[in-house]
């Protein structure tokens, strides 16, 4: 066996949600992608935000967040993944264009460069702000780096794919940092994000990852995302919190 097939958590309470990535959406029909995918279950959306800069891709920014919006209910929960290099700049933006959660990467600042923001400032502004605080790392991140700032963010994203691009293949060797965040944080809401689908679910599940982005296997054509989220939220619930099949 592998380390990552090894990795299984003791069974956490963390509710399991599922969001799916706008990003493998139609991008020409994202307002109807959005409604198609929360009627069919989904618990929030993941929106990924790319400035050219943190990573070598650009993707949209508050003015297409706030066209989404108005699209769905207010009540939709959007999950911001803030793929910039200056994420202090863009918190006012993005809760005005109606965003629920800022994830900031833990690479983008530090508290020993005077140059950059603290992990600790940039979570206060956030929380200030009225959305809930994420933070996020990549894989070549250590747990280490973001352990000290736990207490100050409501979830921890462990990216499966190296972030900037989506239709990547997940890397099941980010488990083990999804099992040291687990078993250190039981509370902890973990987001995995990158790879997601019904052939890879079990391993974030095994380790303790409750918060589960996908974004192709969710927006594959021809298919019902009925199916692939009743899948990754059943394994979630067996593996992650120890429900039988006959309680789900």
């Amino acid at each position: 066996m592998t380390e990552e097939e090894h990795c299984q958590c003791a069974h956490h309470a963390c509710a399991c949600r599922i969001g799916p990535s706008m990003l493998a959406s139609d991008l020409a029909a994202m307002g109807s992608e959005a409604k198609s995918v929360v009627a069919a279950g989904a618990d929030y959306l993941h929106l990924d935000v790319m400035d050219g800069h943190f990573v070598p891709n650009i993707s949209w920014g508050p003015p297409v967040i706030a066209c989404l919006r108005k699209a769905v209910d207010d009540d939709v929960f959007f999950d911001c993944h803030m793929m910039v290099s200056r994420p202090l700049q863009w918190i006012q933006p993005i809760k005005a264009a109606g965003g629920s959660q800022y994830t900031f990467h833990i690479e983008t600042c530090s508290d020993k460069d005077s140059d950059h923001d603290s992990p600790a400032d940039i979570a206060a502004a956030i929380r200030e702000s009225g959305m809930k605080v994420g933070i996020a790392l990549k894989p070549g991140t250590p747990v280490s780096a973001v352990a000290p700032f736990v207490a100050l963010v409501d979830m921890v994203l462990v990216m499966t794919v190296e972030p900037g691009f989506g239709g990547q293949s997940f890397m099941p060797n980010m488990m083990p940092k999804v099992l040291e965040l687990r078993t250190t944080f039981p509370e902890l809401d973990i987001e995995v994000d990158g790879g997601l689908g019904p052939s890879t679910i079990d391993y974030a599940a095994k380790a303790g990852a409750n918060m589960i982005v996908a974004g192709s296997a969710v927006f594959k054509p021809g298919v019902d995302a009925r199916g692939p989220i009743q899948i990754m939220r059943r394994s979630v619930e067996e593996h992650g919190q120890g429900k039988k099949a006959d309680a789900q």
